[in-house]
């Protein structure tokens, strides 16, 4: 949970907006993030110690209802960057410093809520 924090104060620090959403099914499932993009689809963004602890299911859930978009794991123990594929669910892994300063570039614009 201390992750998931570090990496929400980098998100509002980077983005100058408190305006992060999270998104949740009443079965549970969850996403840790959600920024909606200006006329972009939007970003889920899981974060996870390690990438190892990744399971798909939440990200599934989530683009079942909004499936167009970027998923992204922030993971402390990634050192570059990769993709992995889950079926038909495409997620990149990311470390917390490339994935701040993508933010900060204006890679992601706008957080906002679904």
């Amino acid at each position: 949970m201390l992750w998931e924090h570090f990496v929400l104060n980098e998100l509002m620090t980077r983005t100058q907006s408190r305006d992060v959403a999270y998104w949740r099914d009443k079965r549970g499932h969850e996403v840790d993030f959600v920024l909606a993009r200006l006329r972009k689809e939007p970003l889920a963004i899981e974060c996870k110690w390690s990438a190892d602890n990744f399971n798909p299911t939440s990200l599934r859930a989530f683009r079942q209802q909004h499936p167009a978009g970027e998923n992204i794991v922030v993971a402390e123990d990634v050192g570059r960057g990769f993709s992995r594929t889950f079926g038909e669910l495409k997620v990149r892994f990311e470390s917390l410093e490339f994935f701040a300063a993508s933010v900060a570039e204006g890679l992601v614009r706008g957080p906002g809520v679904l």
